[in-house]
């Protein structure tokens, strides 16, 4: 998945699995940061050096395990921590109770720098990996009227024709999809129109940074 702009966290927790997942979303990864948004995420006083946090951090993992509960950190844009800040979470967690697992939302280069030879420790450690394909058409078209419908928005905002332009622009990737759906509503609101047609996704497409998209090879 591709980084994230909002600066948030989250802890969900799912009753019927019994596991707790703290979010890491920031796109800050350094492993100072993370420590501490973790212990954001938990309620845990974040004062102090880095083994103190670590220390707070290991005792809530014991308390949660000891309840019963799984624990499941979450860290998104994971391909922009370094090397030796993913290896120093790796220590952490191994003093957590073994029934924990660690999830990295990364794009593809986080694989190849796994991959190296000197990170074989941190690869060594991966039980599961899955490859997000680019969304079909159809799924891209699905997708926009659903955020219409949360919108409370009729599908009728954007023709038939521009959403077939936003799927074939976007090149299925989900983020494009919600950039260009977003700059298409601006340019309607400044022609002062209800319905977004192919002249304003035209518009948006011709701006620098969608044509640098398009340009560069894939």
């Amino acid at each position: 998945m591709e980084a994230l702009s909002s600066l948030k966290q989250a802890l969900v927790e799912h009753d019927p699995k019994r596991l707790i997942t703290p979010v890491v979303n920031r796109t800050l990864h350094t492993y100072h940061s993370v420590l501490r948004i973790l212990c954001e995420a938990f309620q845990i006083d974040v004062e102090g050096r880095d083994h103190r946090c670590e220390r707070r951090l290991i005792e809530e993992a014991r308390k949660i395990n000891h309840a019963g509960k799984m624990l499941a950190p979450i860290i998104d844009d994971a391909h922009l921590i370094d090397v030796r800040d993913l290896r120093r979470l790796r220590l952490l967690f191994e003093d957590f109770p073994k029934n924990h697992n660690l999830v990295l939302v990364a794009q593809p280069e986080l694989l190849t720098k796994l991959s190296l030879a000197p990170n074989v420790d941190l690869q060594s450690r991966v039980t599961y990996s899955v490859l997000m394909p680019k969304l079909a058409p159809d799924d891209i078209i699905a997708f926009v009227h659903t955020e219409l419908d949360r919108a409370g928005l009729p599908h009728s905002v954007f023709t038939p024709e521009a959403l077939a332009l936003v799927a074939r622009s976007s090149e299925g990737i989900l983020r494009r999809v919600r950039n260009l759906c977003v700059g298409a509503l601006v340019e309607a609101v400044r022609d002062r129109v209800k319905t977004v047609d192919l002249k304003q996704v035209n518009r948006v497409l011709v701006q620098p940074h969608w044509r640098e998209h398009r340009e560069q090879p894939h």
